[in-house]
């Protein structure tokens, strides 16, 4: 009877480790499988490089909420995407004024599908497409343009409304950059795309923003190019989690 009971309890406390075991593969899919992030549920765990030195493990931020965001990065063969480049300056500019990490408790992370040397060159290419986008929505002579030319300033003049600079000497880099160089946490999010718009190396502009357990309370897919939420959407997200209002 005795050697029974200690067989009962040997399997019972096998099959709670068995539990708990699938407890924790539940609660942090595996990316290298292509895990659905889906709302409401803890986002997948993941460690990756940072631009700025040293490391980051998703979990270690838990206490803090979260926005991370996933630019495209290049948009055609060595040529960058100007909308993630316009919406990256924008948001390092309403730090500088809003400060969103302290106002919201919030830690920003961008992740980009490329070595270090390609983020470098990404970051230094800023200012001239900073300056790209303020010319063409300002050109010298506007009276000369071509019907084109004119439907293009027009376009970019809603696109991009604000008139942002960035210098050589002053490109900002608030926000840890997270170096995906093997596309562990971009293809393991089924964010990595070879033909999206274009033929090149690039990620689905996604967002997602976590709350201080780690769990997703707001995602973002775009549906084509242009397709942003807009920063002053994306705080009144951020005002929901922190206040409930």
């Amino acid at each position: 009877m005795e050697r029974s009971r200690r067989k009962i309890s040997k399997l019972v406390l096998a099959l709670g480790l068995l539990s708990v075991s699938f407890l924790i593969l539940m609660s942090f899919p595996d990316l290298s499988r292509g895990a659905a992030v889906t709302l409401e549920e803890a986002m997948p765990d993941f460690t990756l490089p940072v631009y700025q030195g040293g490391e980051i493990k998703l979990s270690d931020l838990r206490g803090k909420n979260v926005m991370i965001i996933f630019p495209r990065g290049y948009a055609a063969p060595g040529a960058w995407c100007t909308i993630c480049d316009y919406k990256y300056v924008e948001l390092a500019e309403i730090e500088k004024t809003v400060q969103l990490r302290k106002k919201y408790d919030l830690e920003i992370l961008f992740v980009l599908p490329y070595d270090r040397d390609t983020i470098k060159a990404w970051l230094d290419a800023l200012p001239g497409q900073i300056e790209k986008i303020r010319l063409t929505k300002n050109p010298p002579e506007p009276e000369k343009l071509d019907e084109k030319a004119k439907a293009t300033m027009e376009r970019y003049r809603k696109l991009f409304p604000k008139n942002l600079t960035v210098t050589k000497e002053e490109i900002s880099v608030p926000f840890p950059i997270l170096i995906d160089r093997d596309r562990q946490v971009s293809k393991g999010l089924d964010l990595f795309r070879t033909e999206w718009g274009s033929k090149v190396d690039q990620n689905v502009p996604t967002t997602f923003i976590l709350d201080k357990k780690g769990i997703v309370r707001y995602k973002y897919f775009s549906q084509n190019t242009a397709d942003r939420p807009s920063y002053e959407y994306l705080m009144g997200i951020l005002d929901w989690i922190t206040t409930g209002r």
